[in-house]
């Protein structure tokens, strides 16, 4: 059986040889990838910070605190 580092480096390669004819992104796929990201950034960032987030985050982080092993 292979290894999870094994599986990752073939998945890689196949990417790799899969992707080869146009392996690079041009600068204006750069920038629109960038502002994607960011994009997706801040909704993350306003979602997670919302209170009903922040009550269901901290519910999870006491009841798994909680738990007697």
């Amino acid at each position: 059986m292979l290894q999870a580092g094994q599986l990752v480096r073939r998945a890689v390669d196949r990417v790799r040889v899969e992707a080869a004819p146009d392996a690079g992104m041009a600068t204006a796929e750069y920038a629109v990838g960038t502002v994607a990201a960011v994009a997706f950034a801040a909704v993350l960032f306003k979602v997670v910070h919302s209170s009903a987030v922040q009550t269901a985050l901290a519910h999870i982080v006491t009841s798994a605190l909680s738990i007697a092993l």
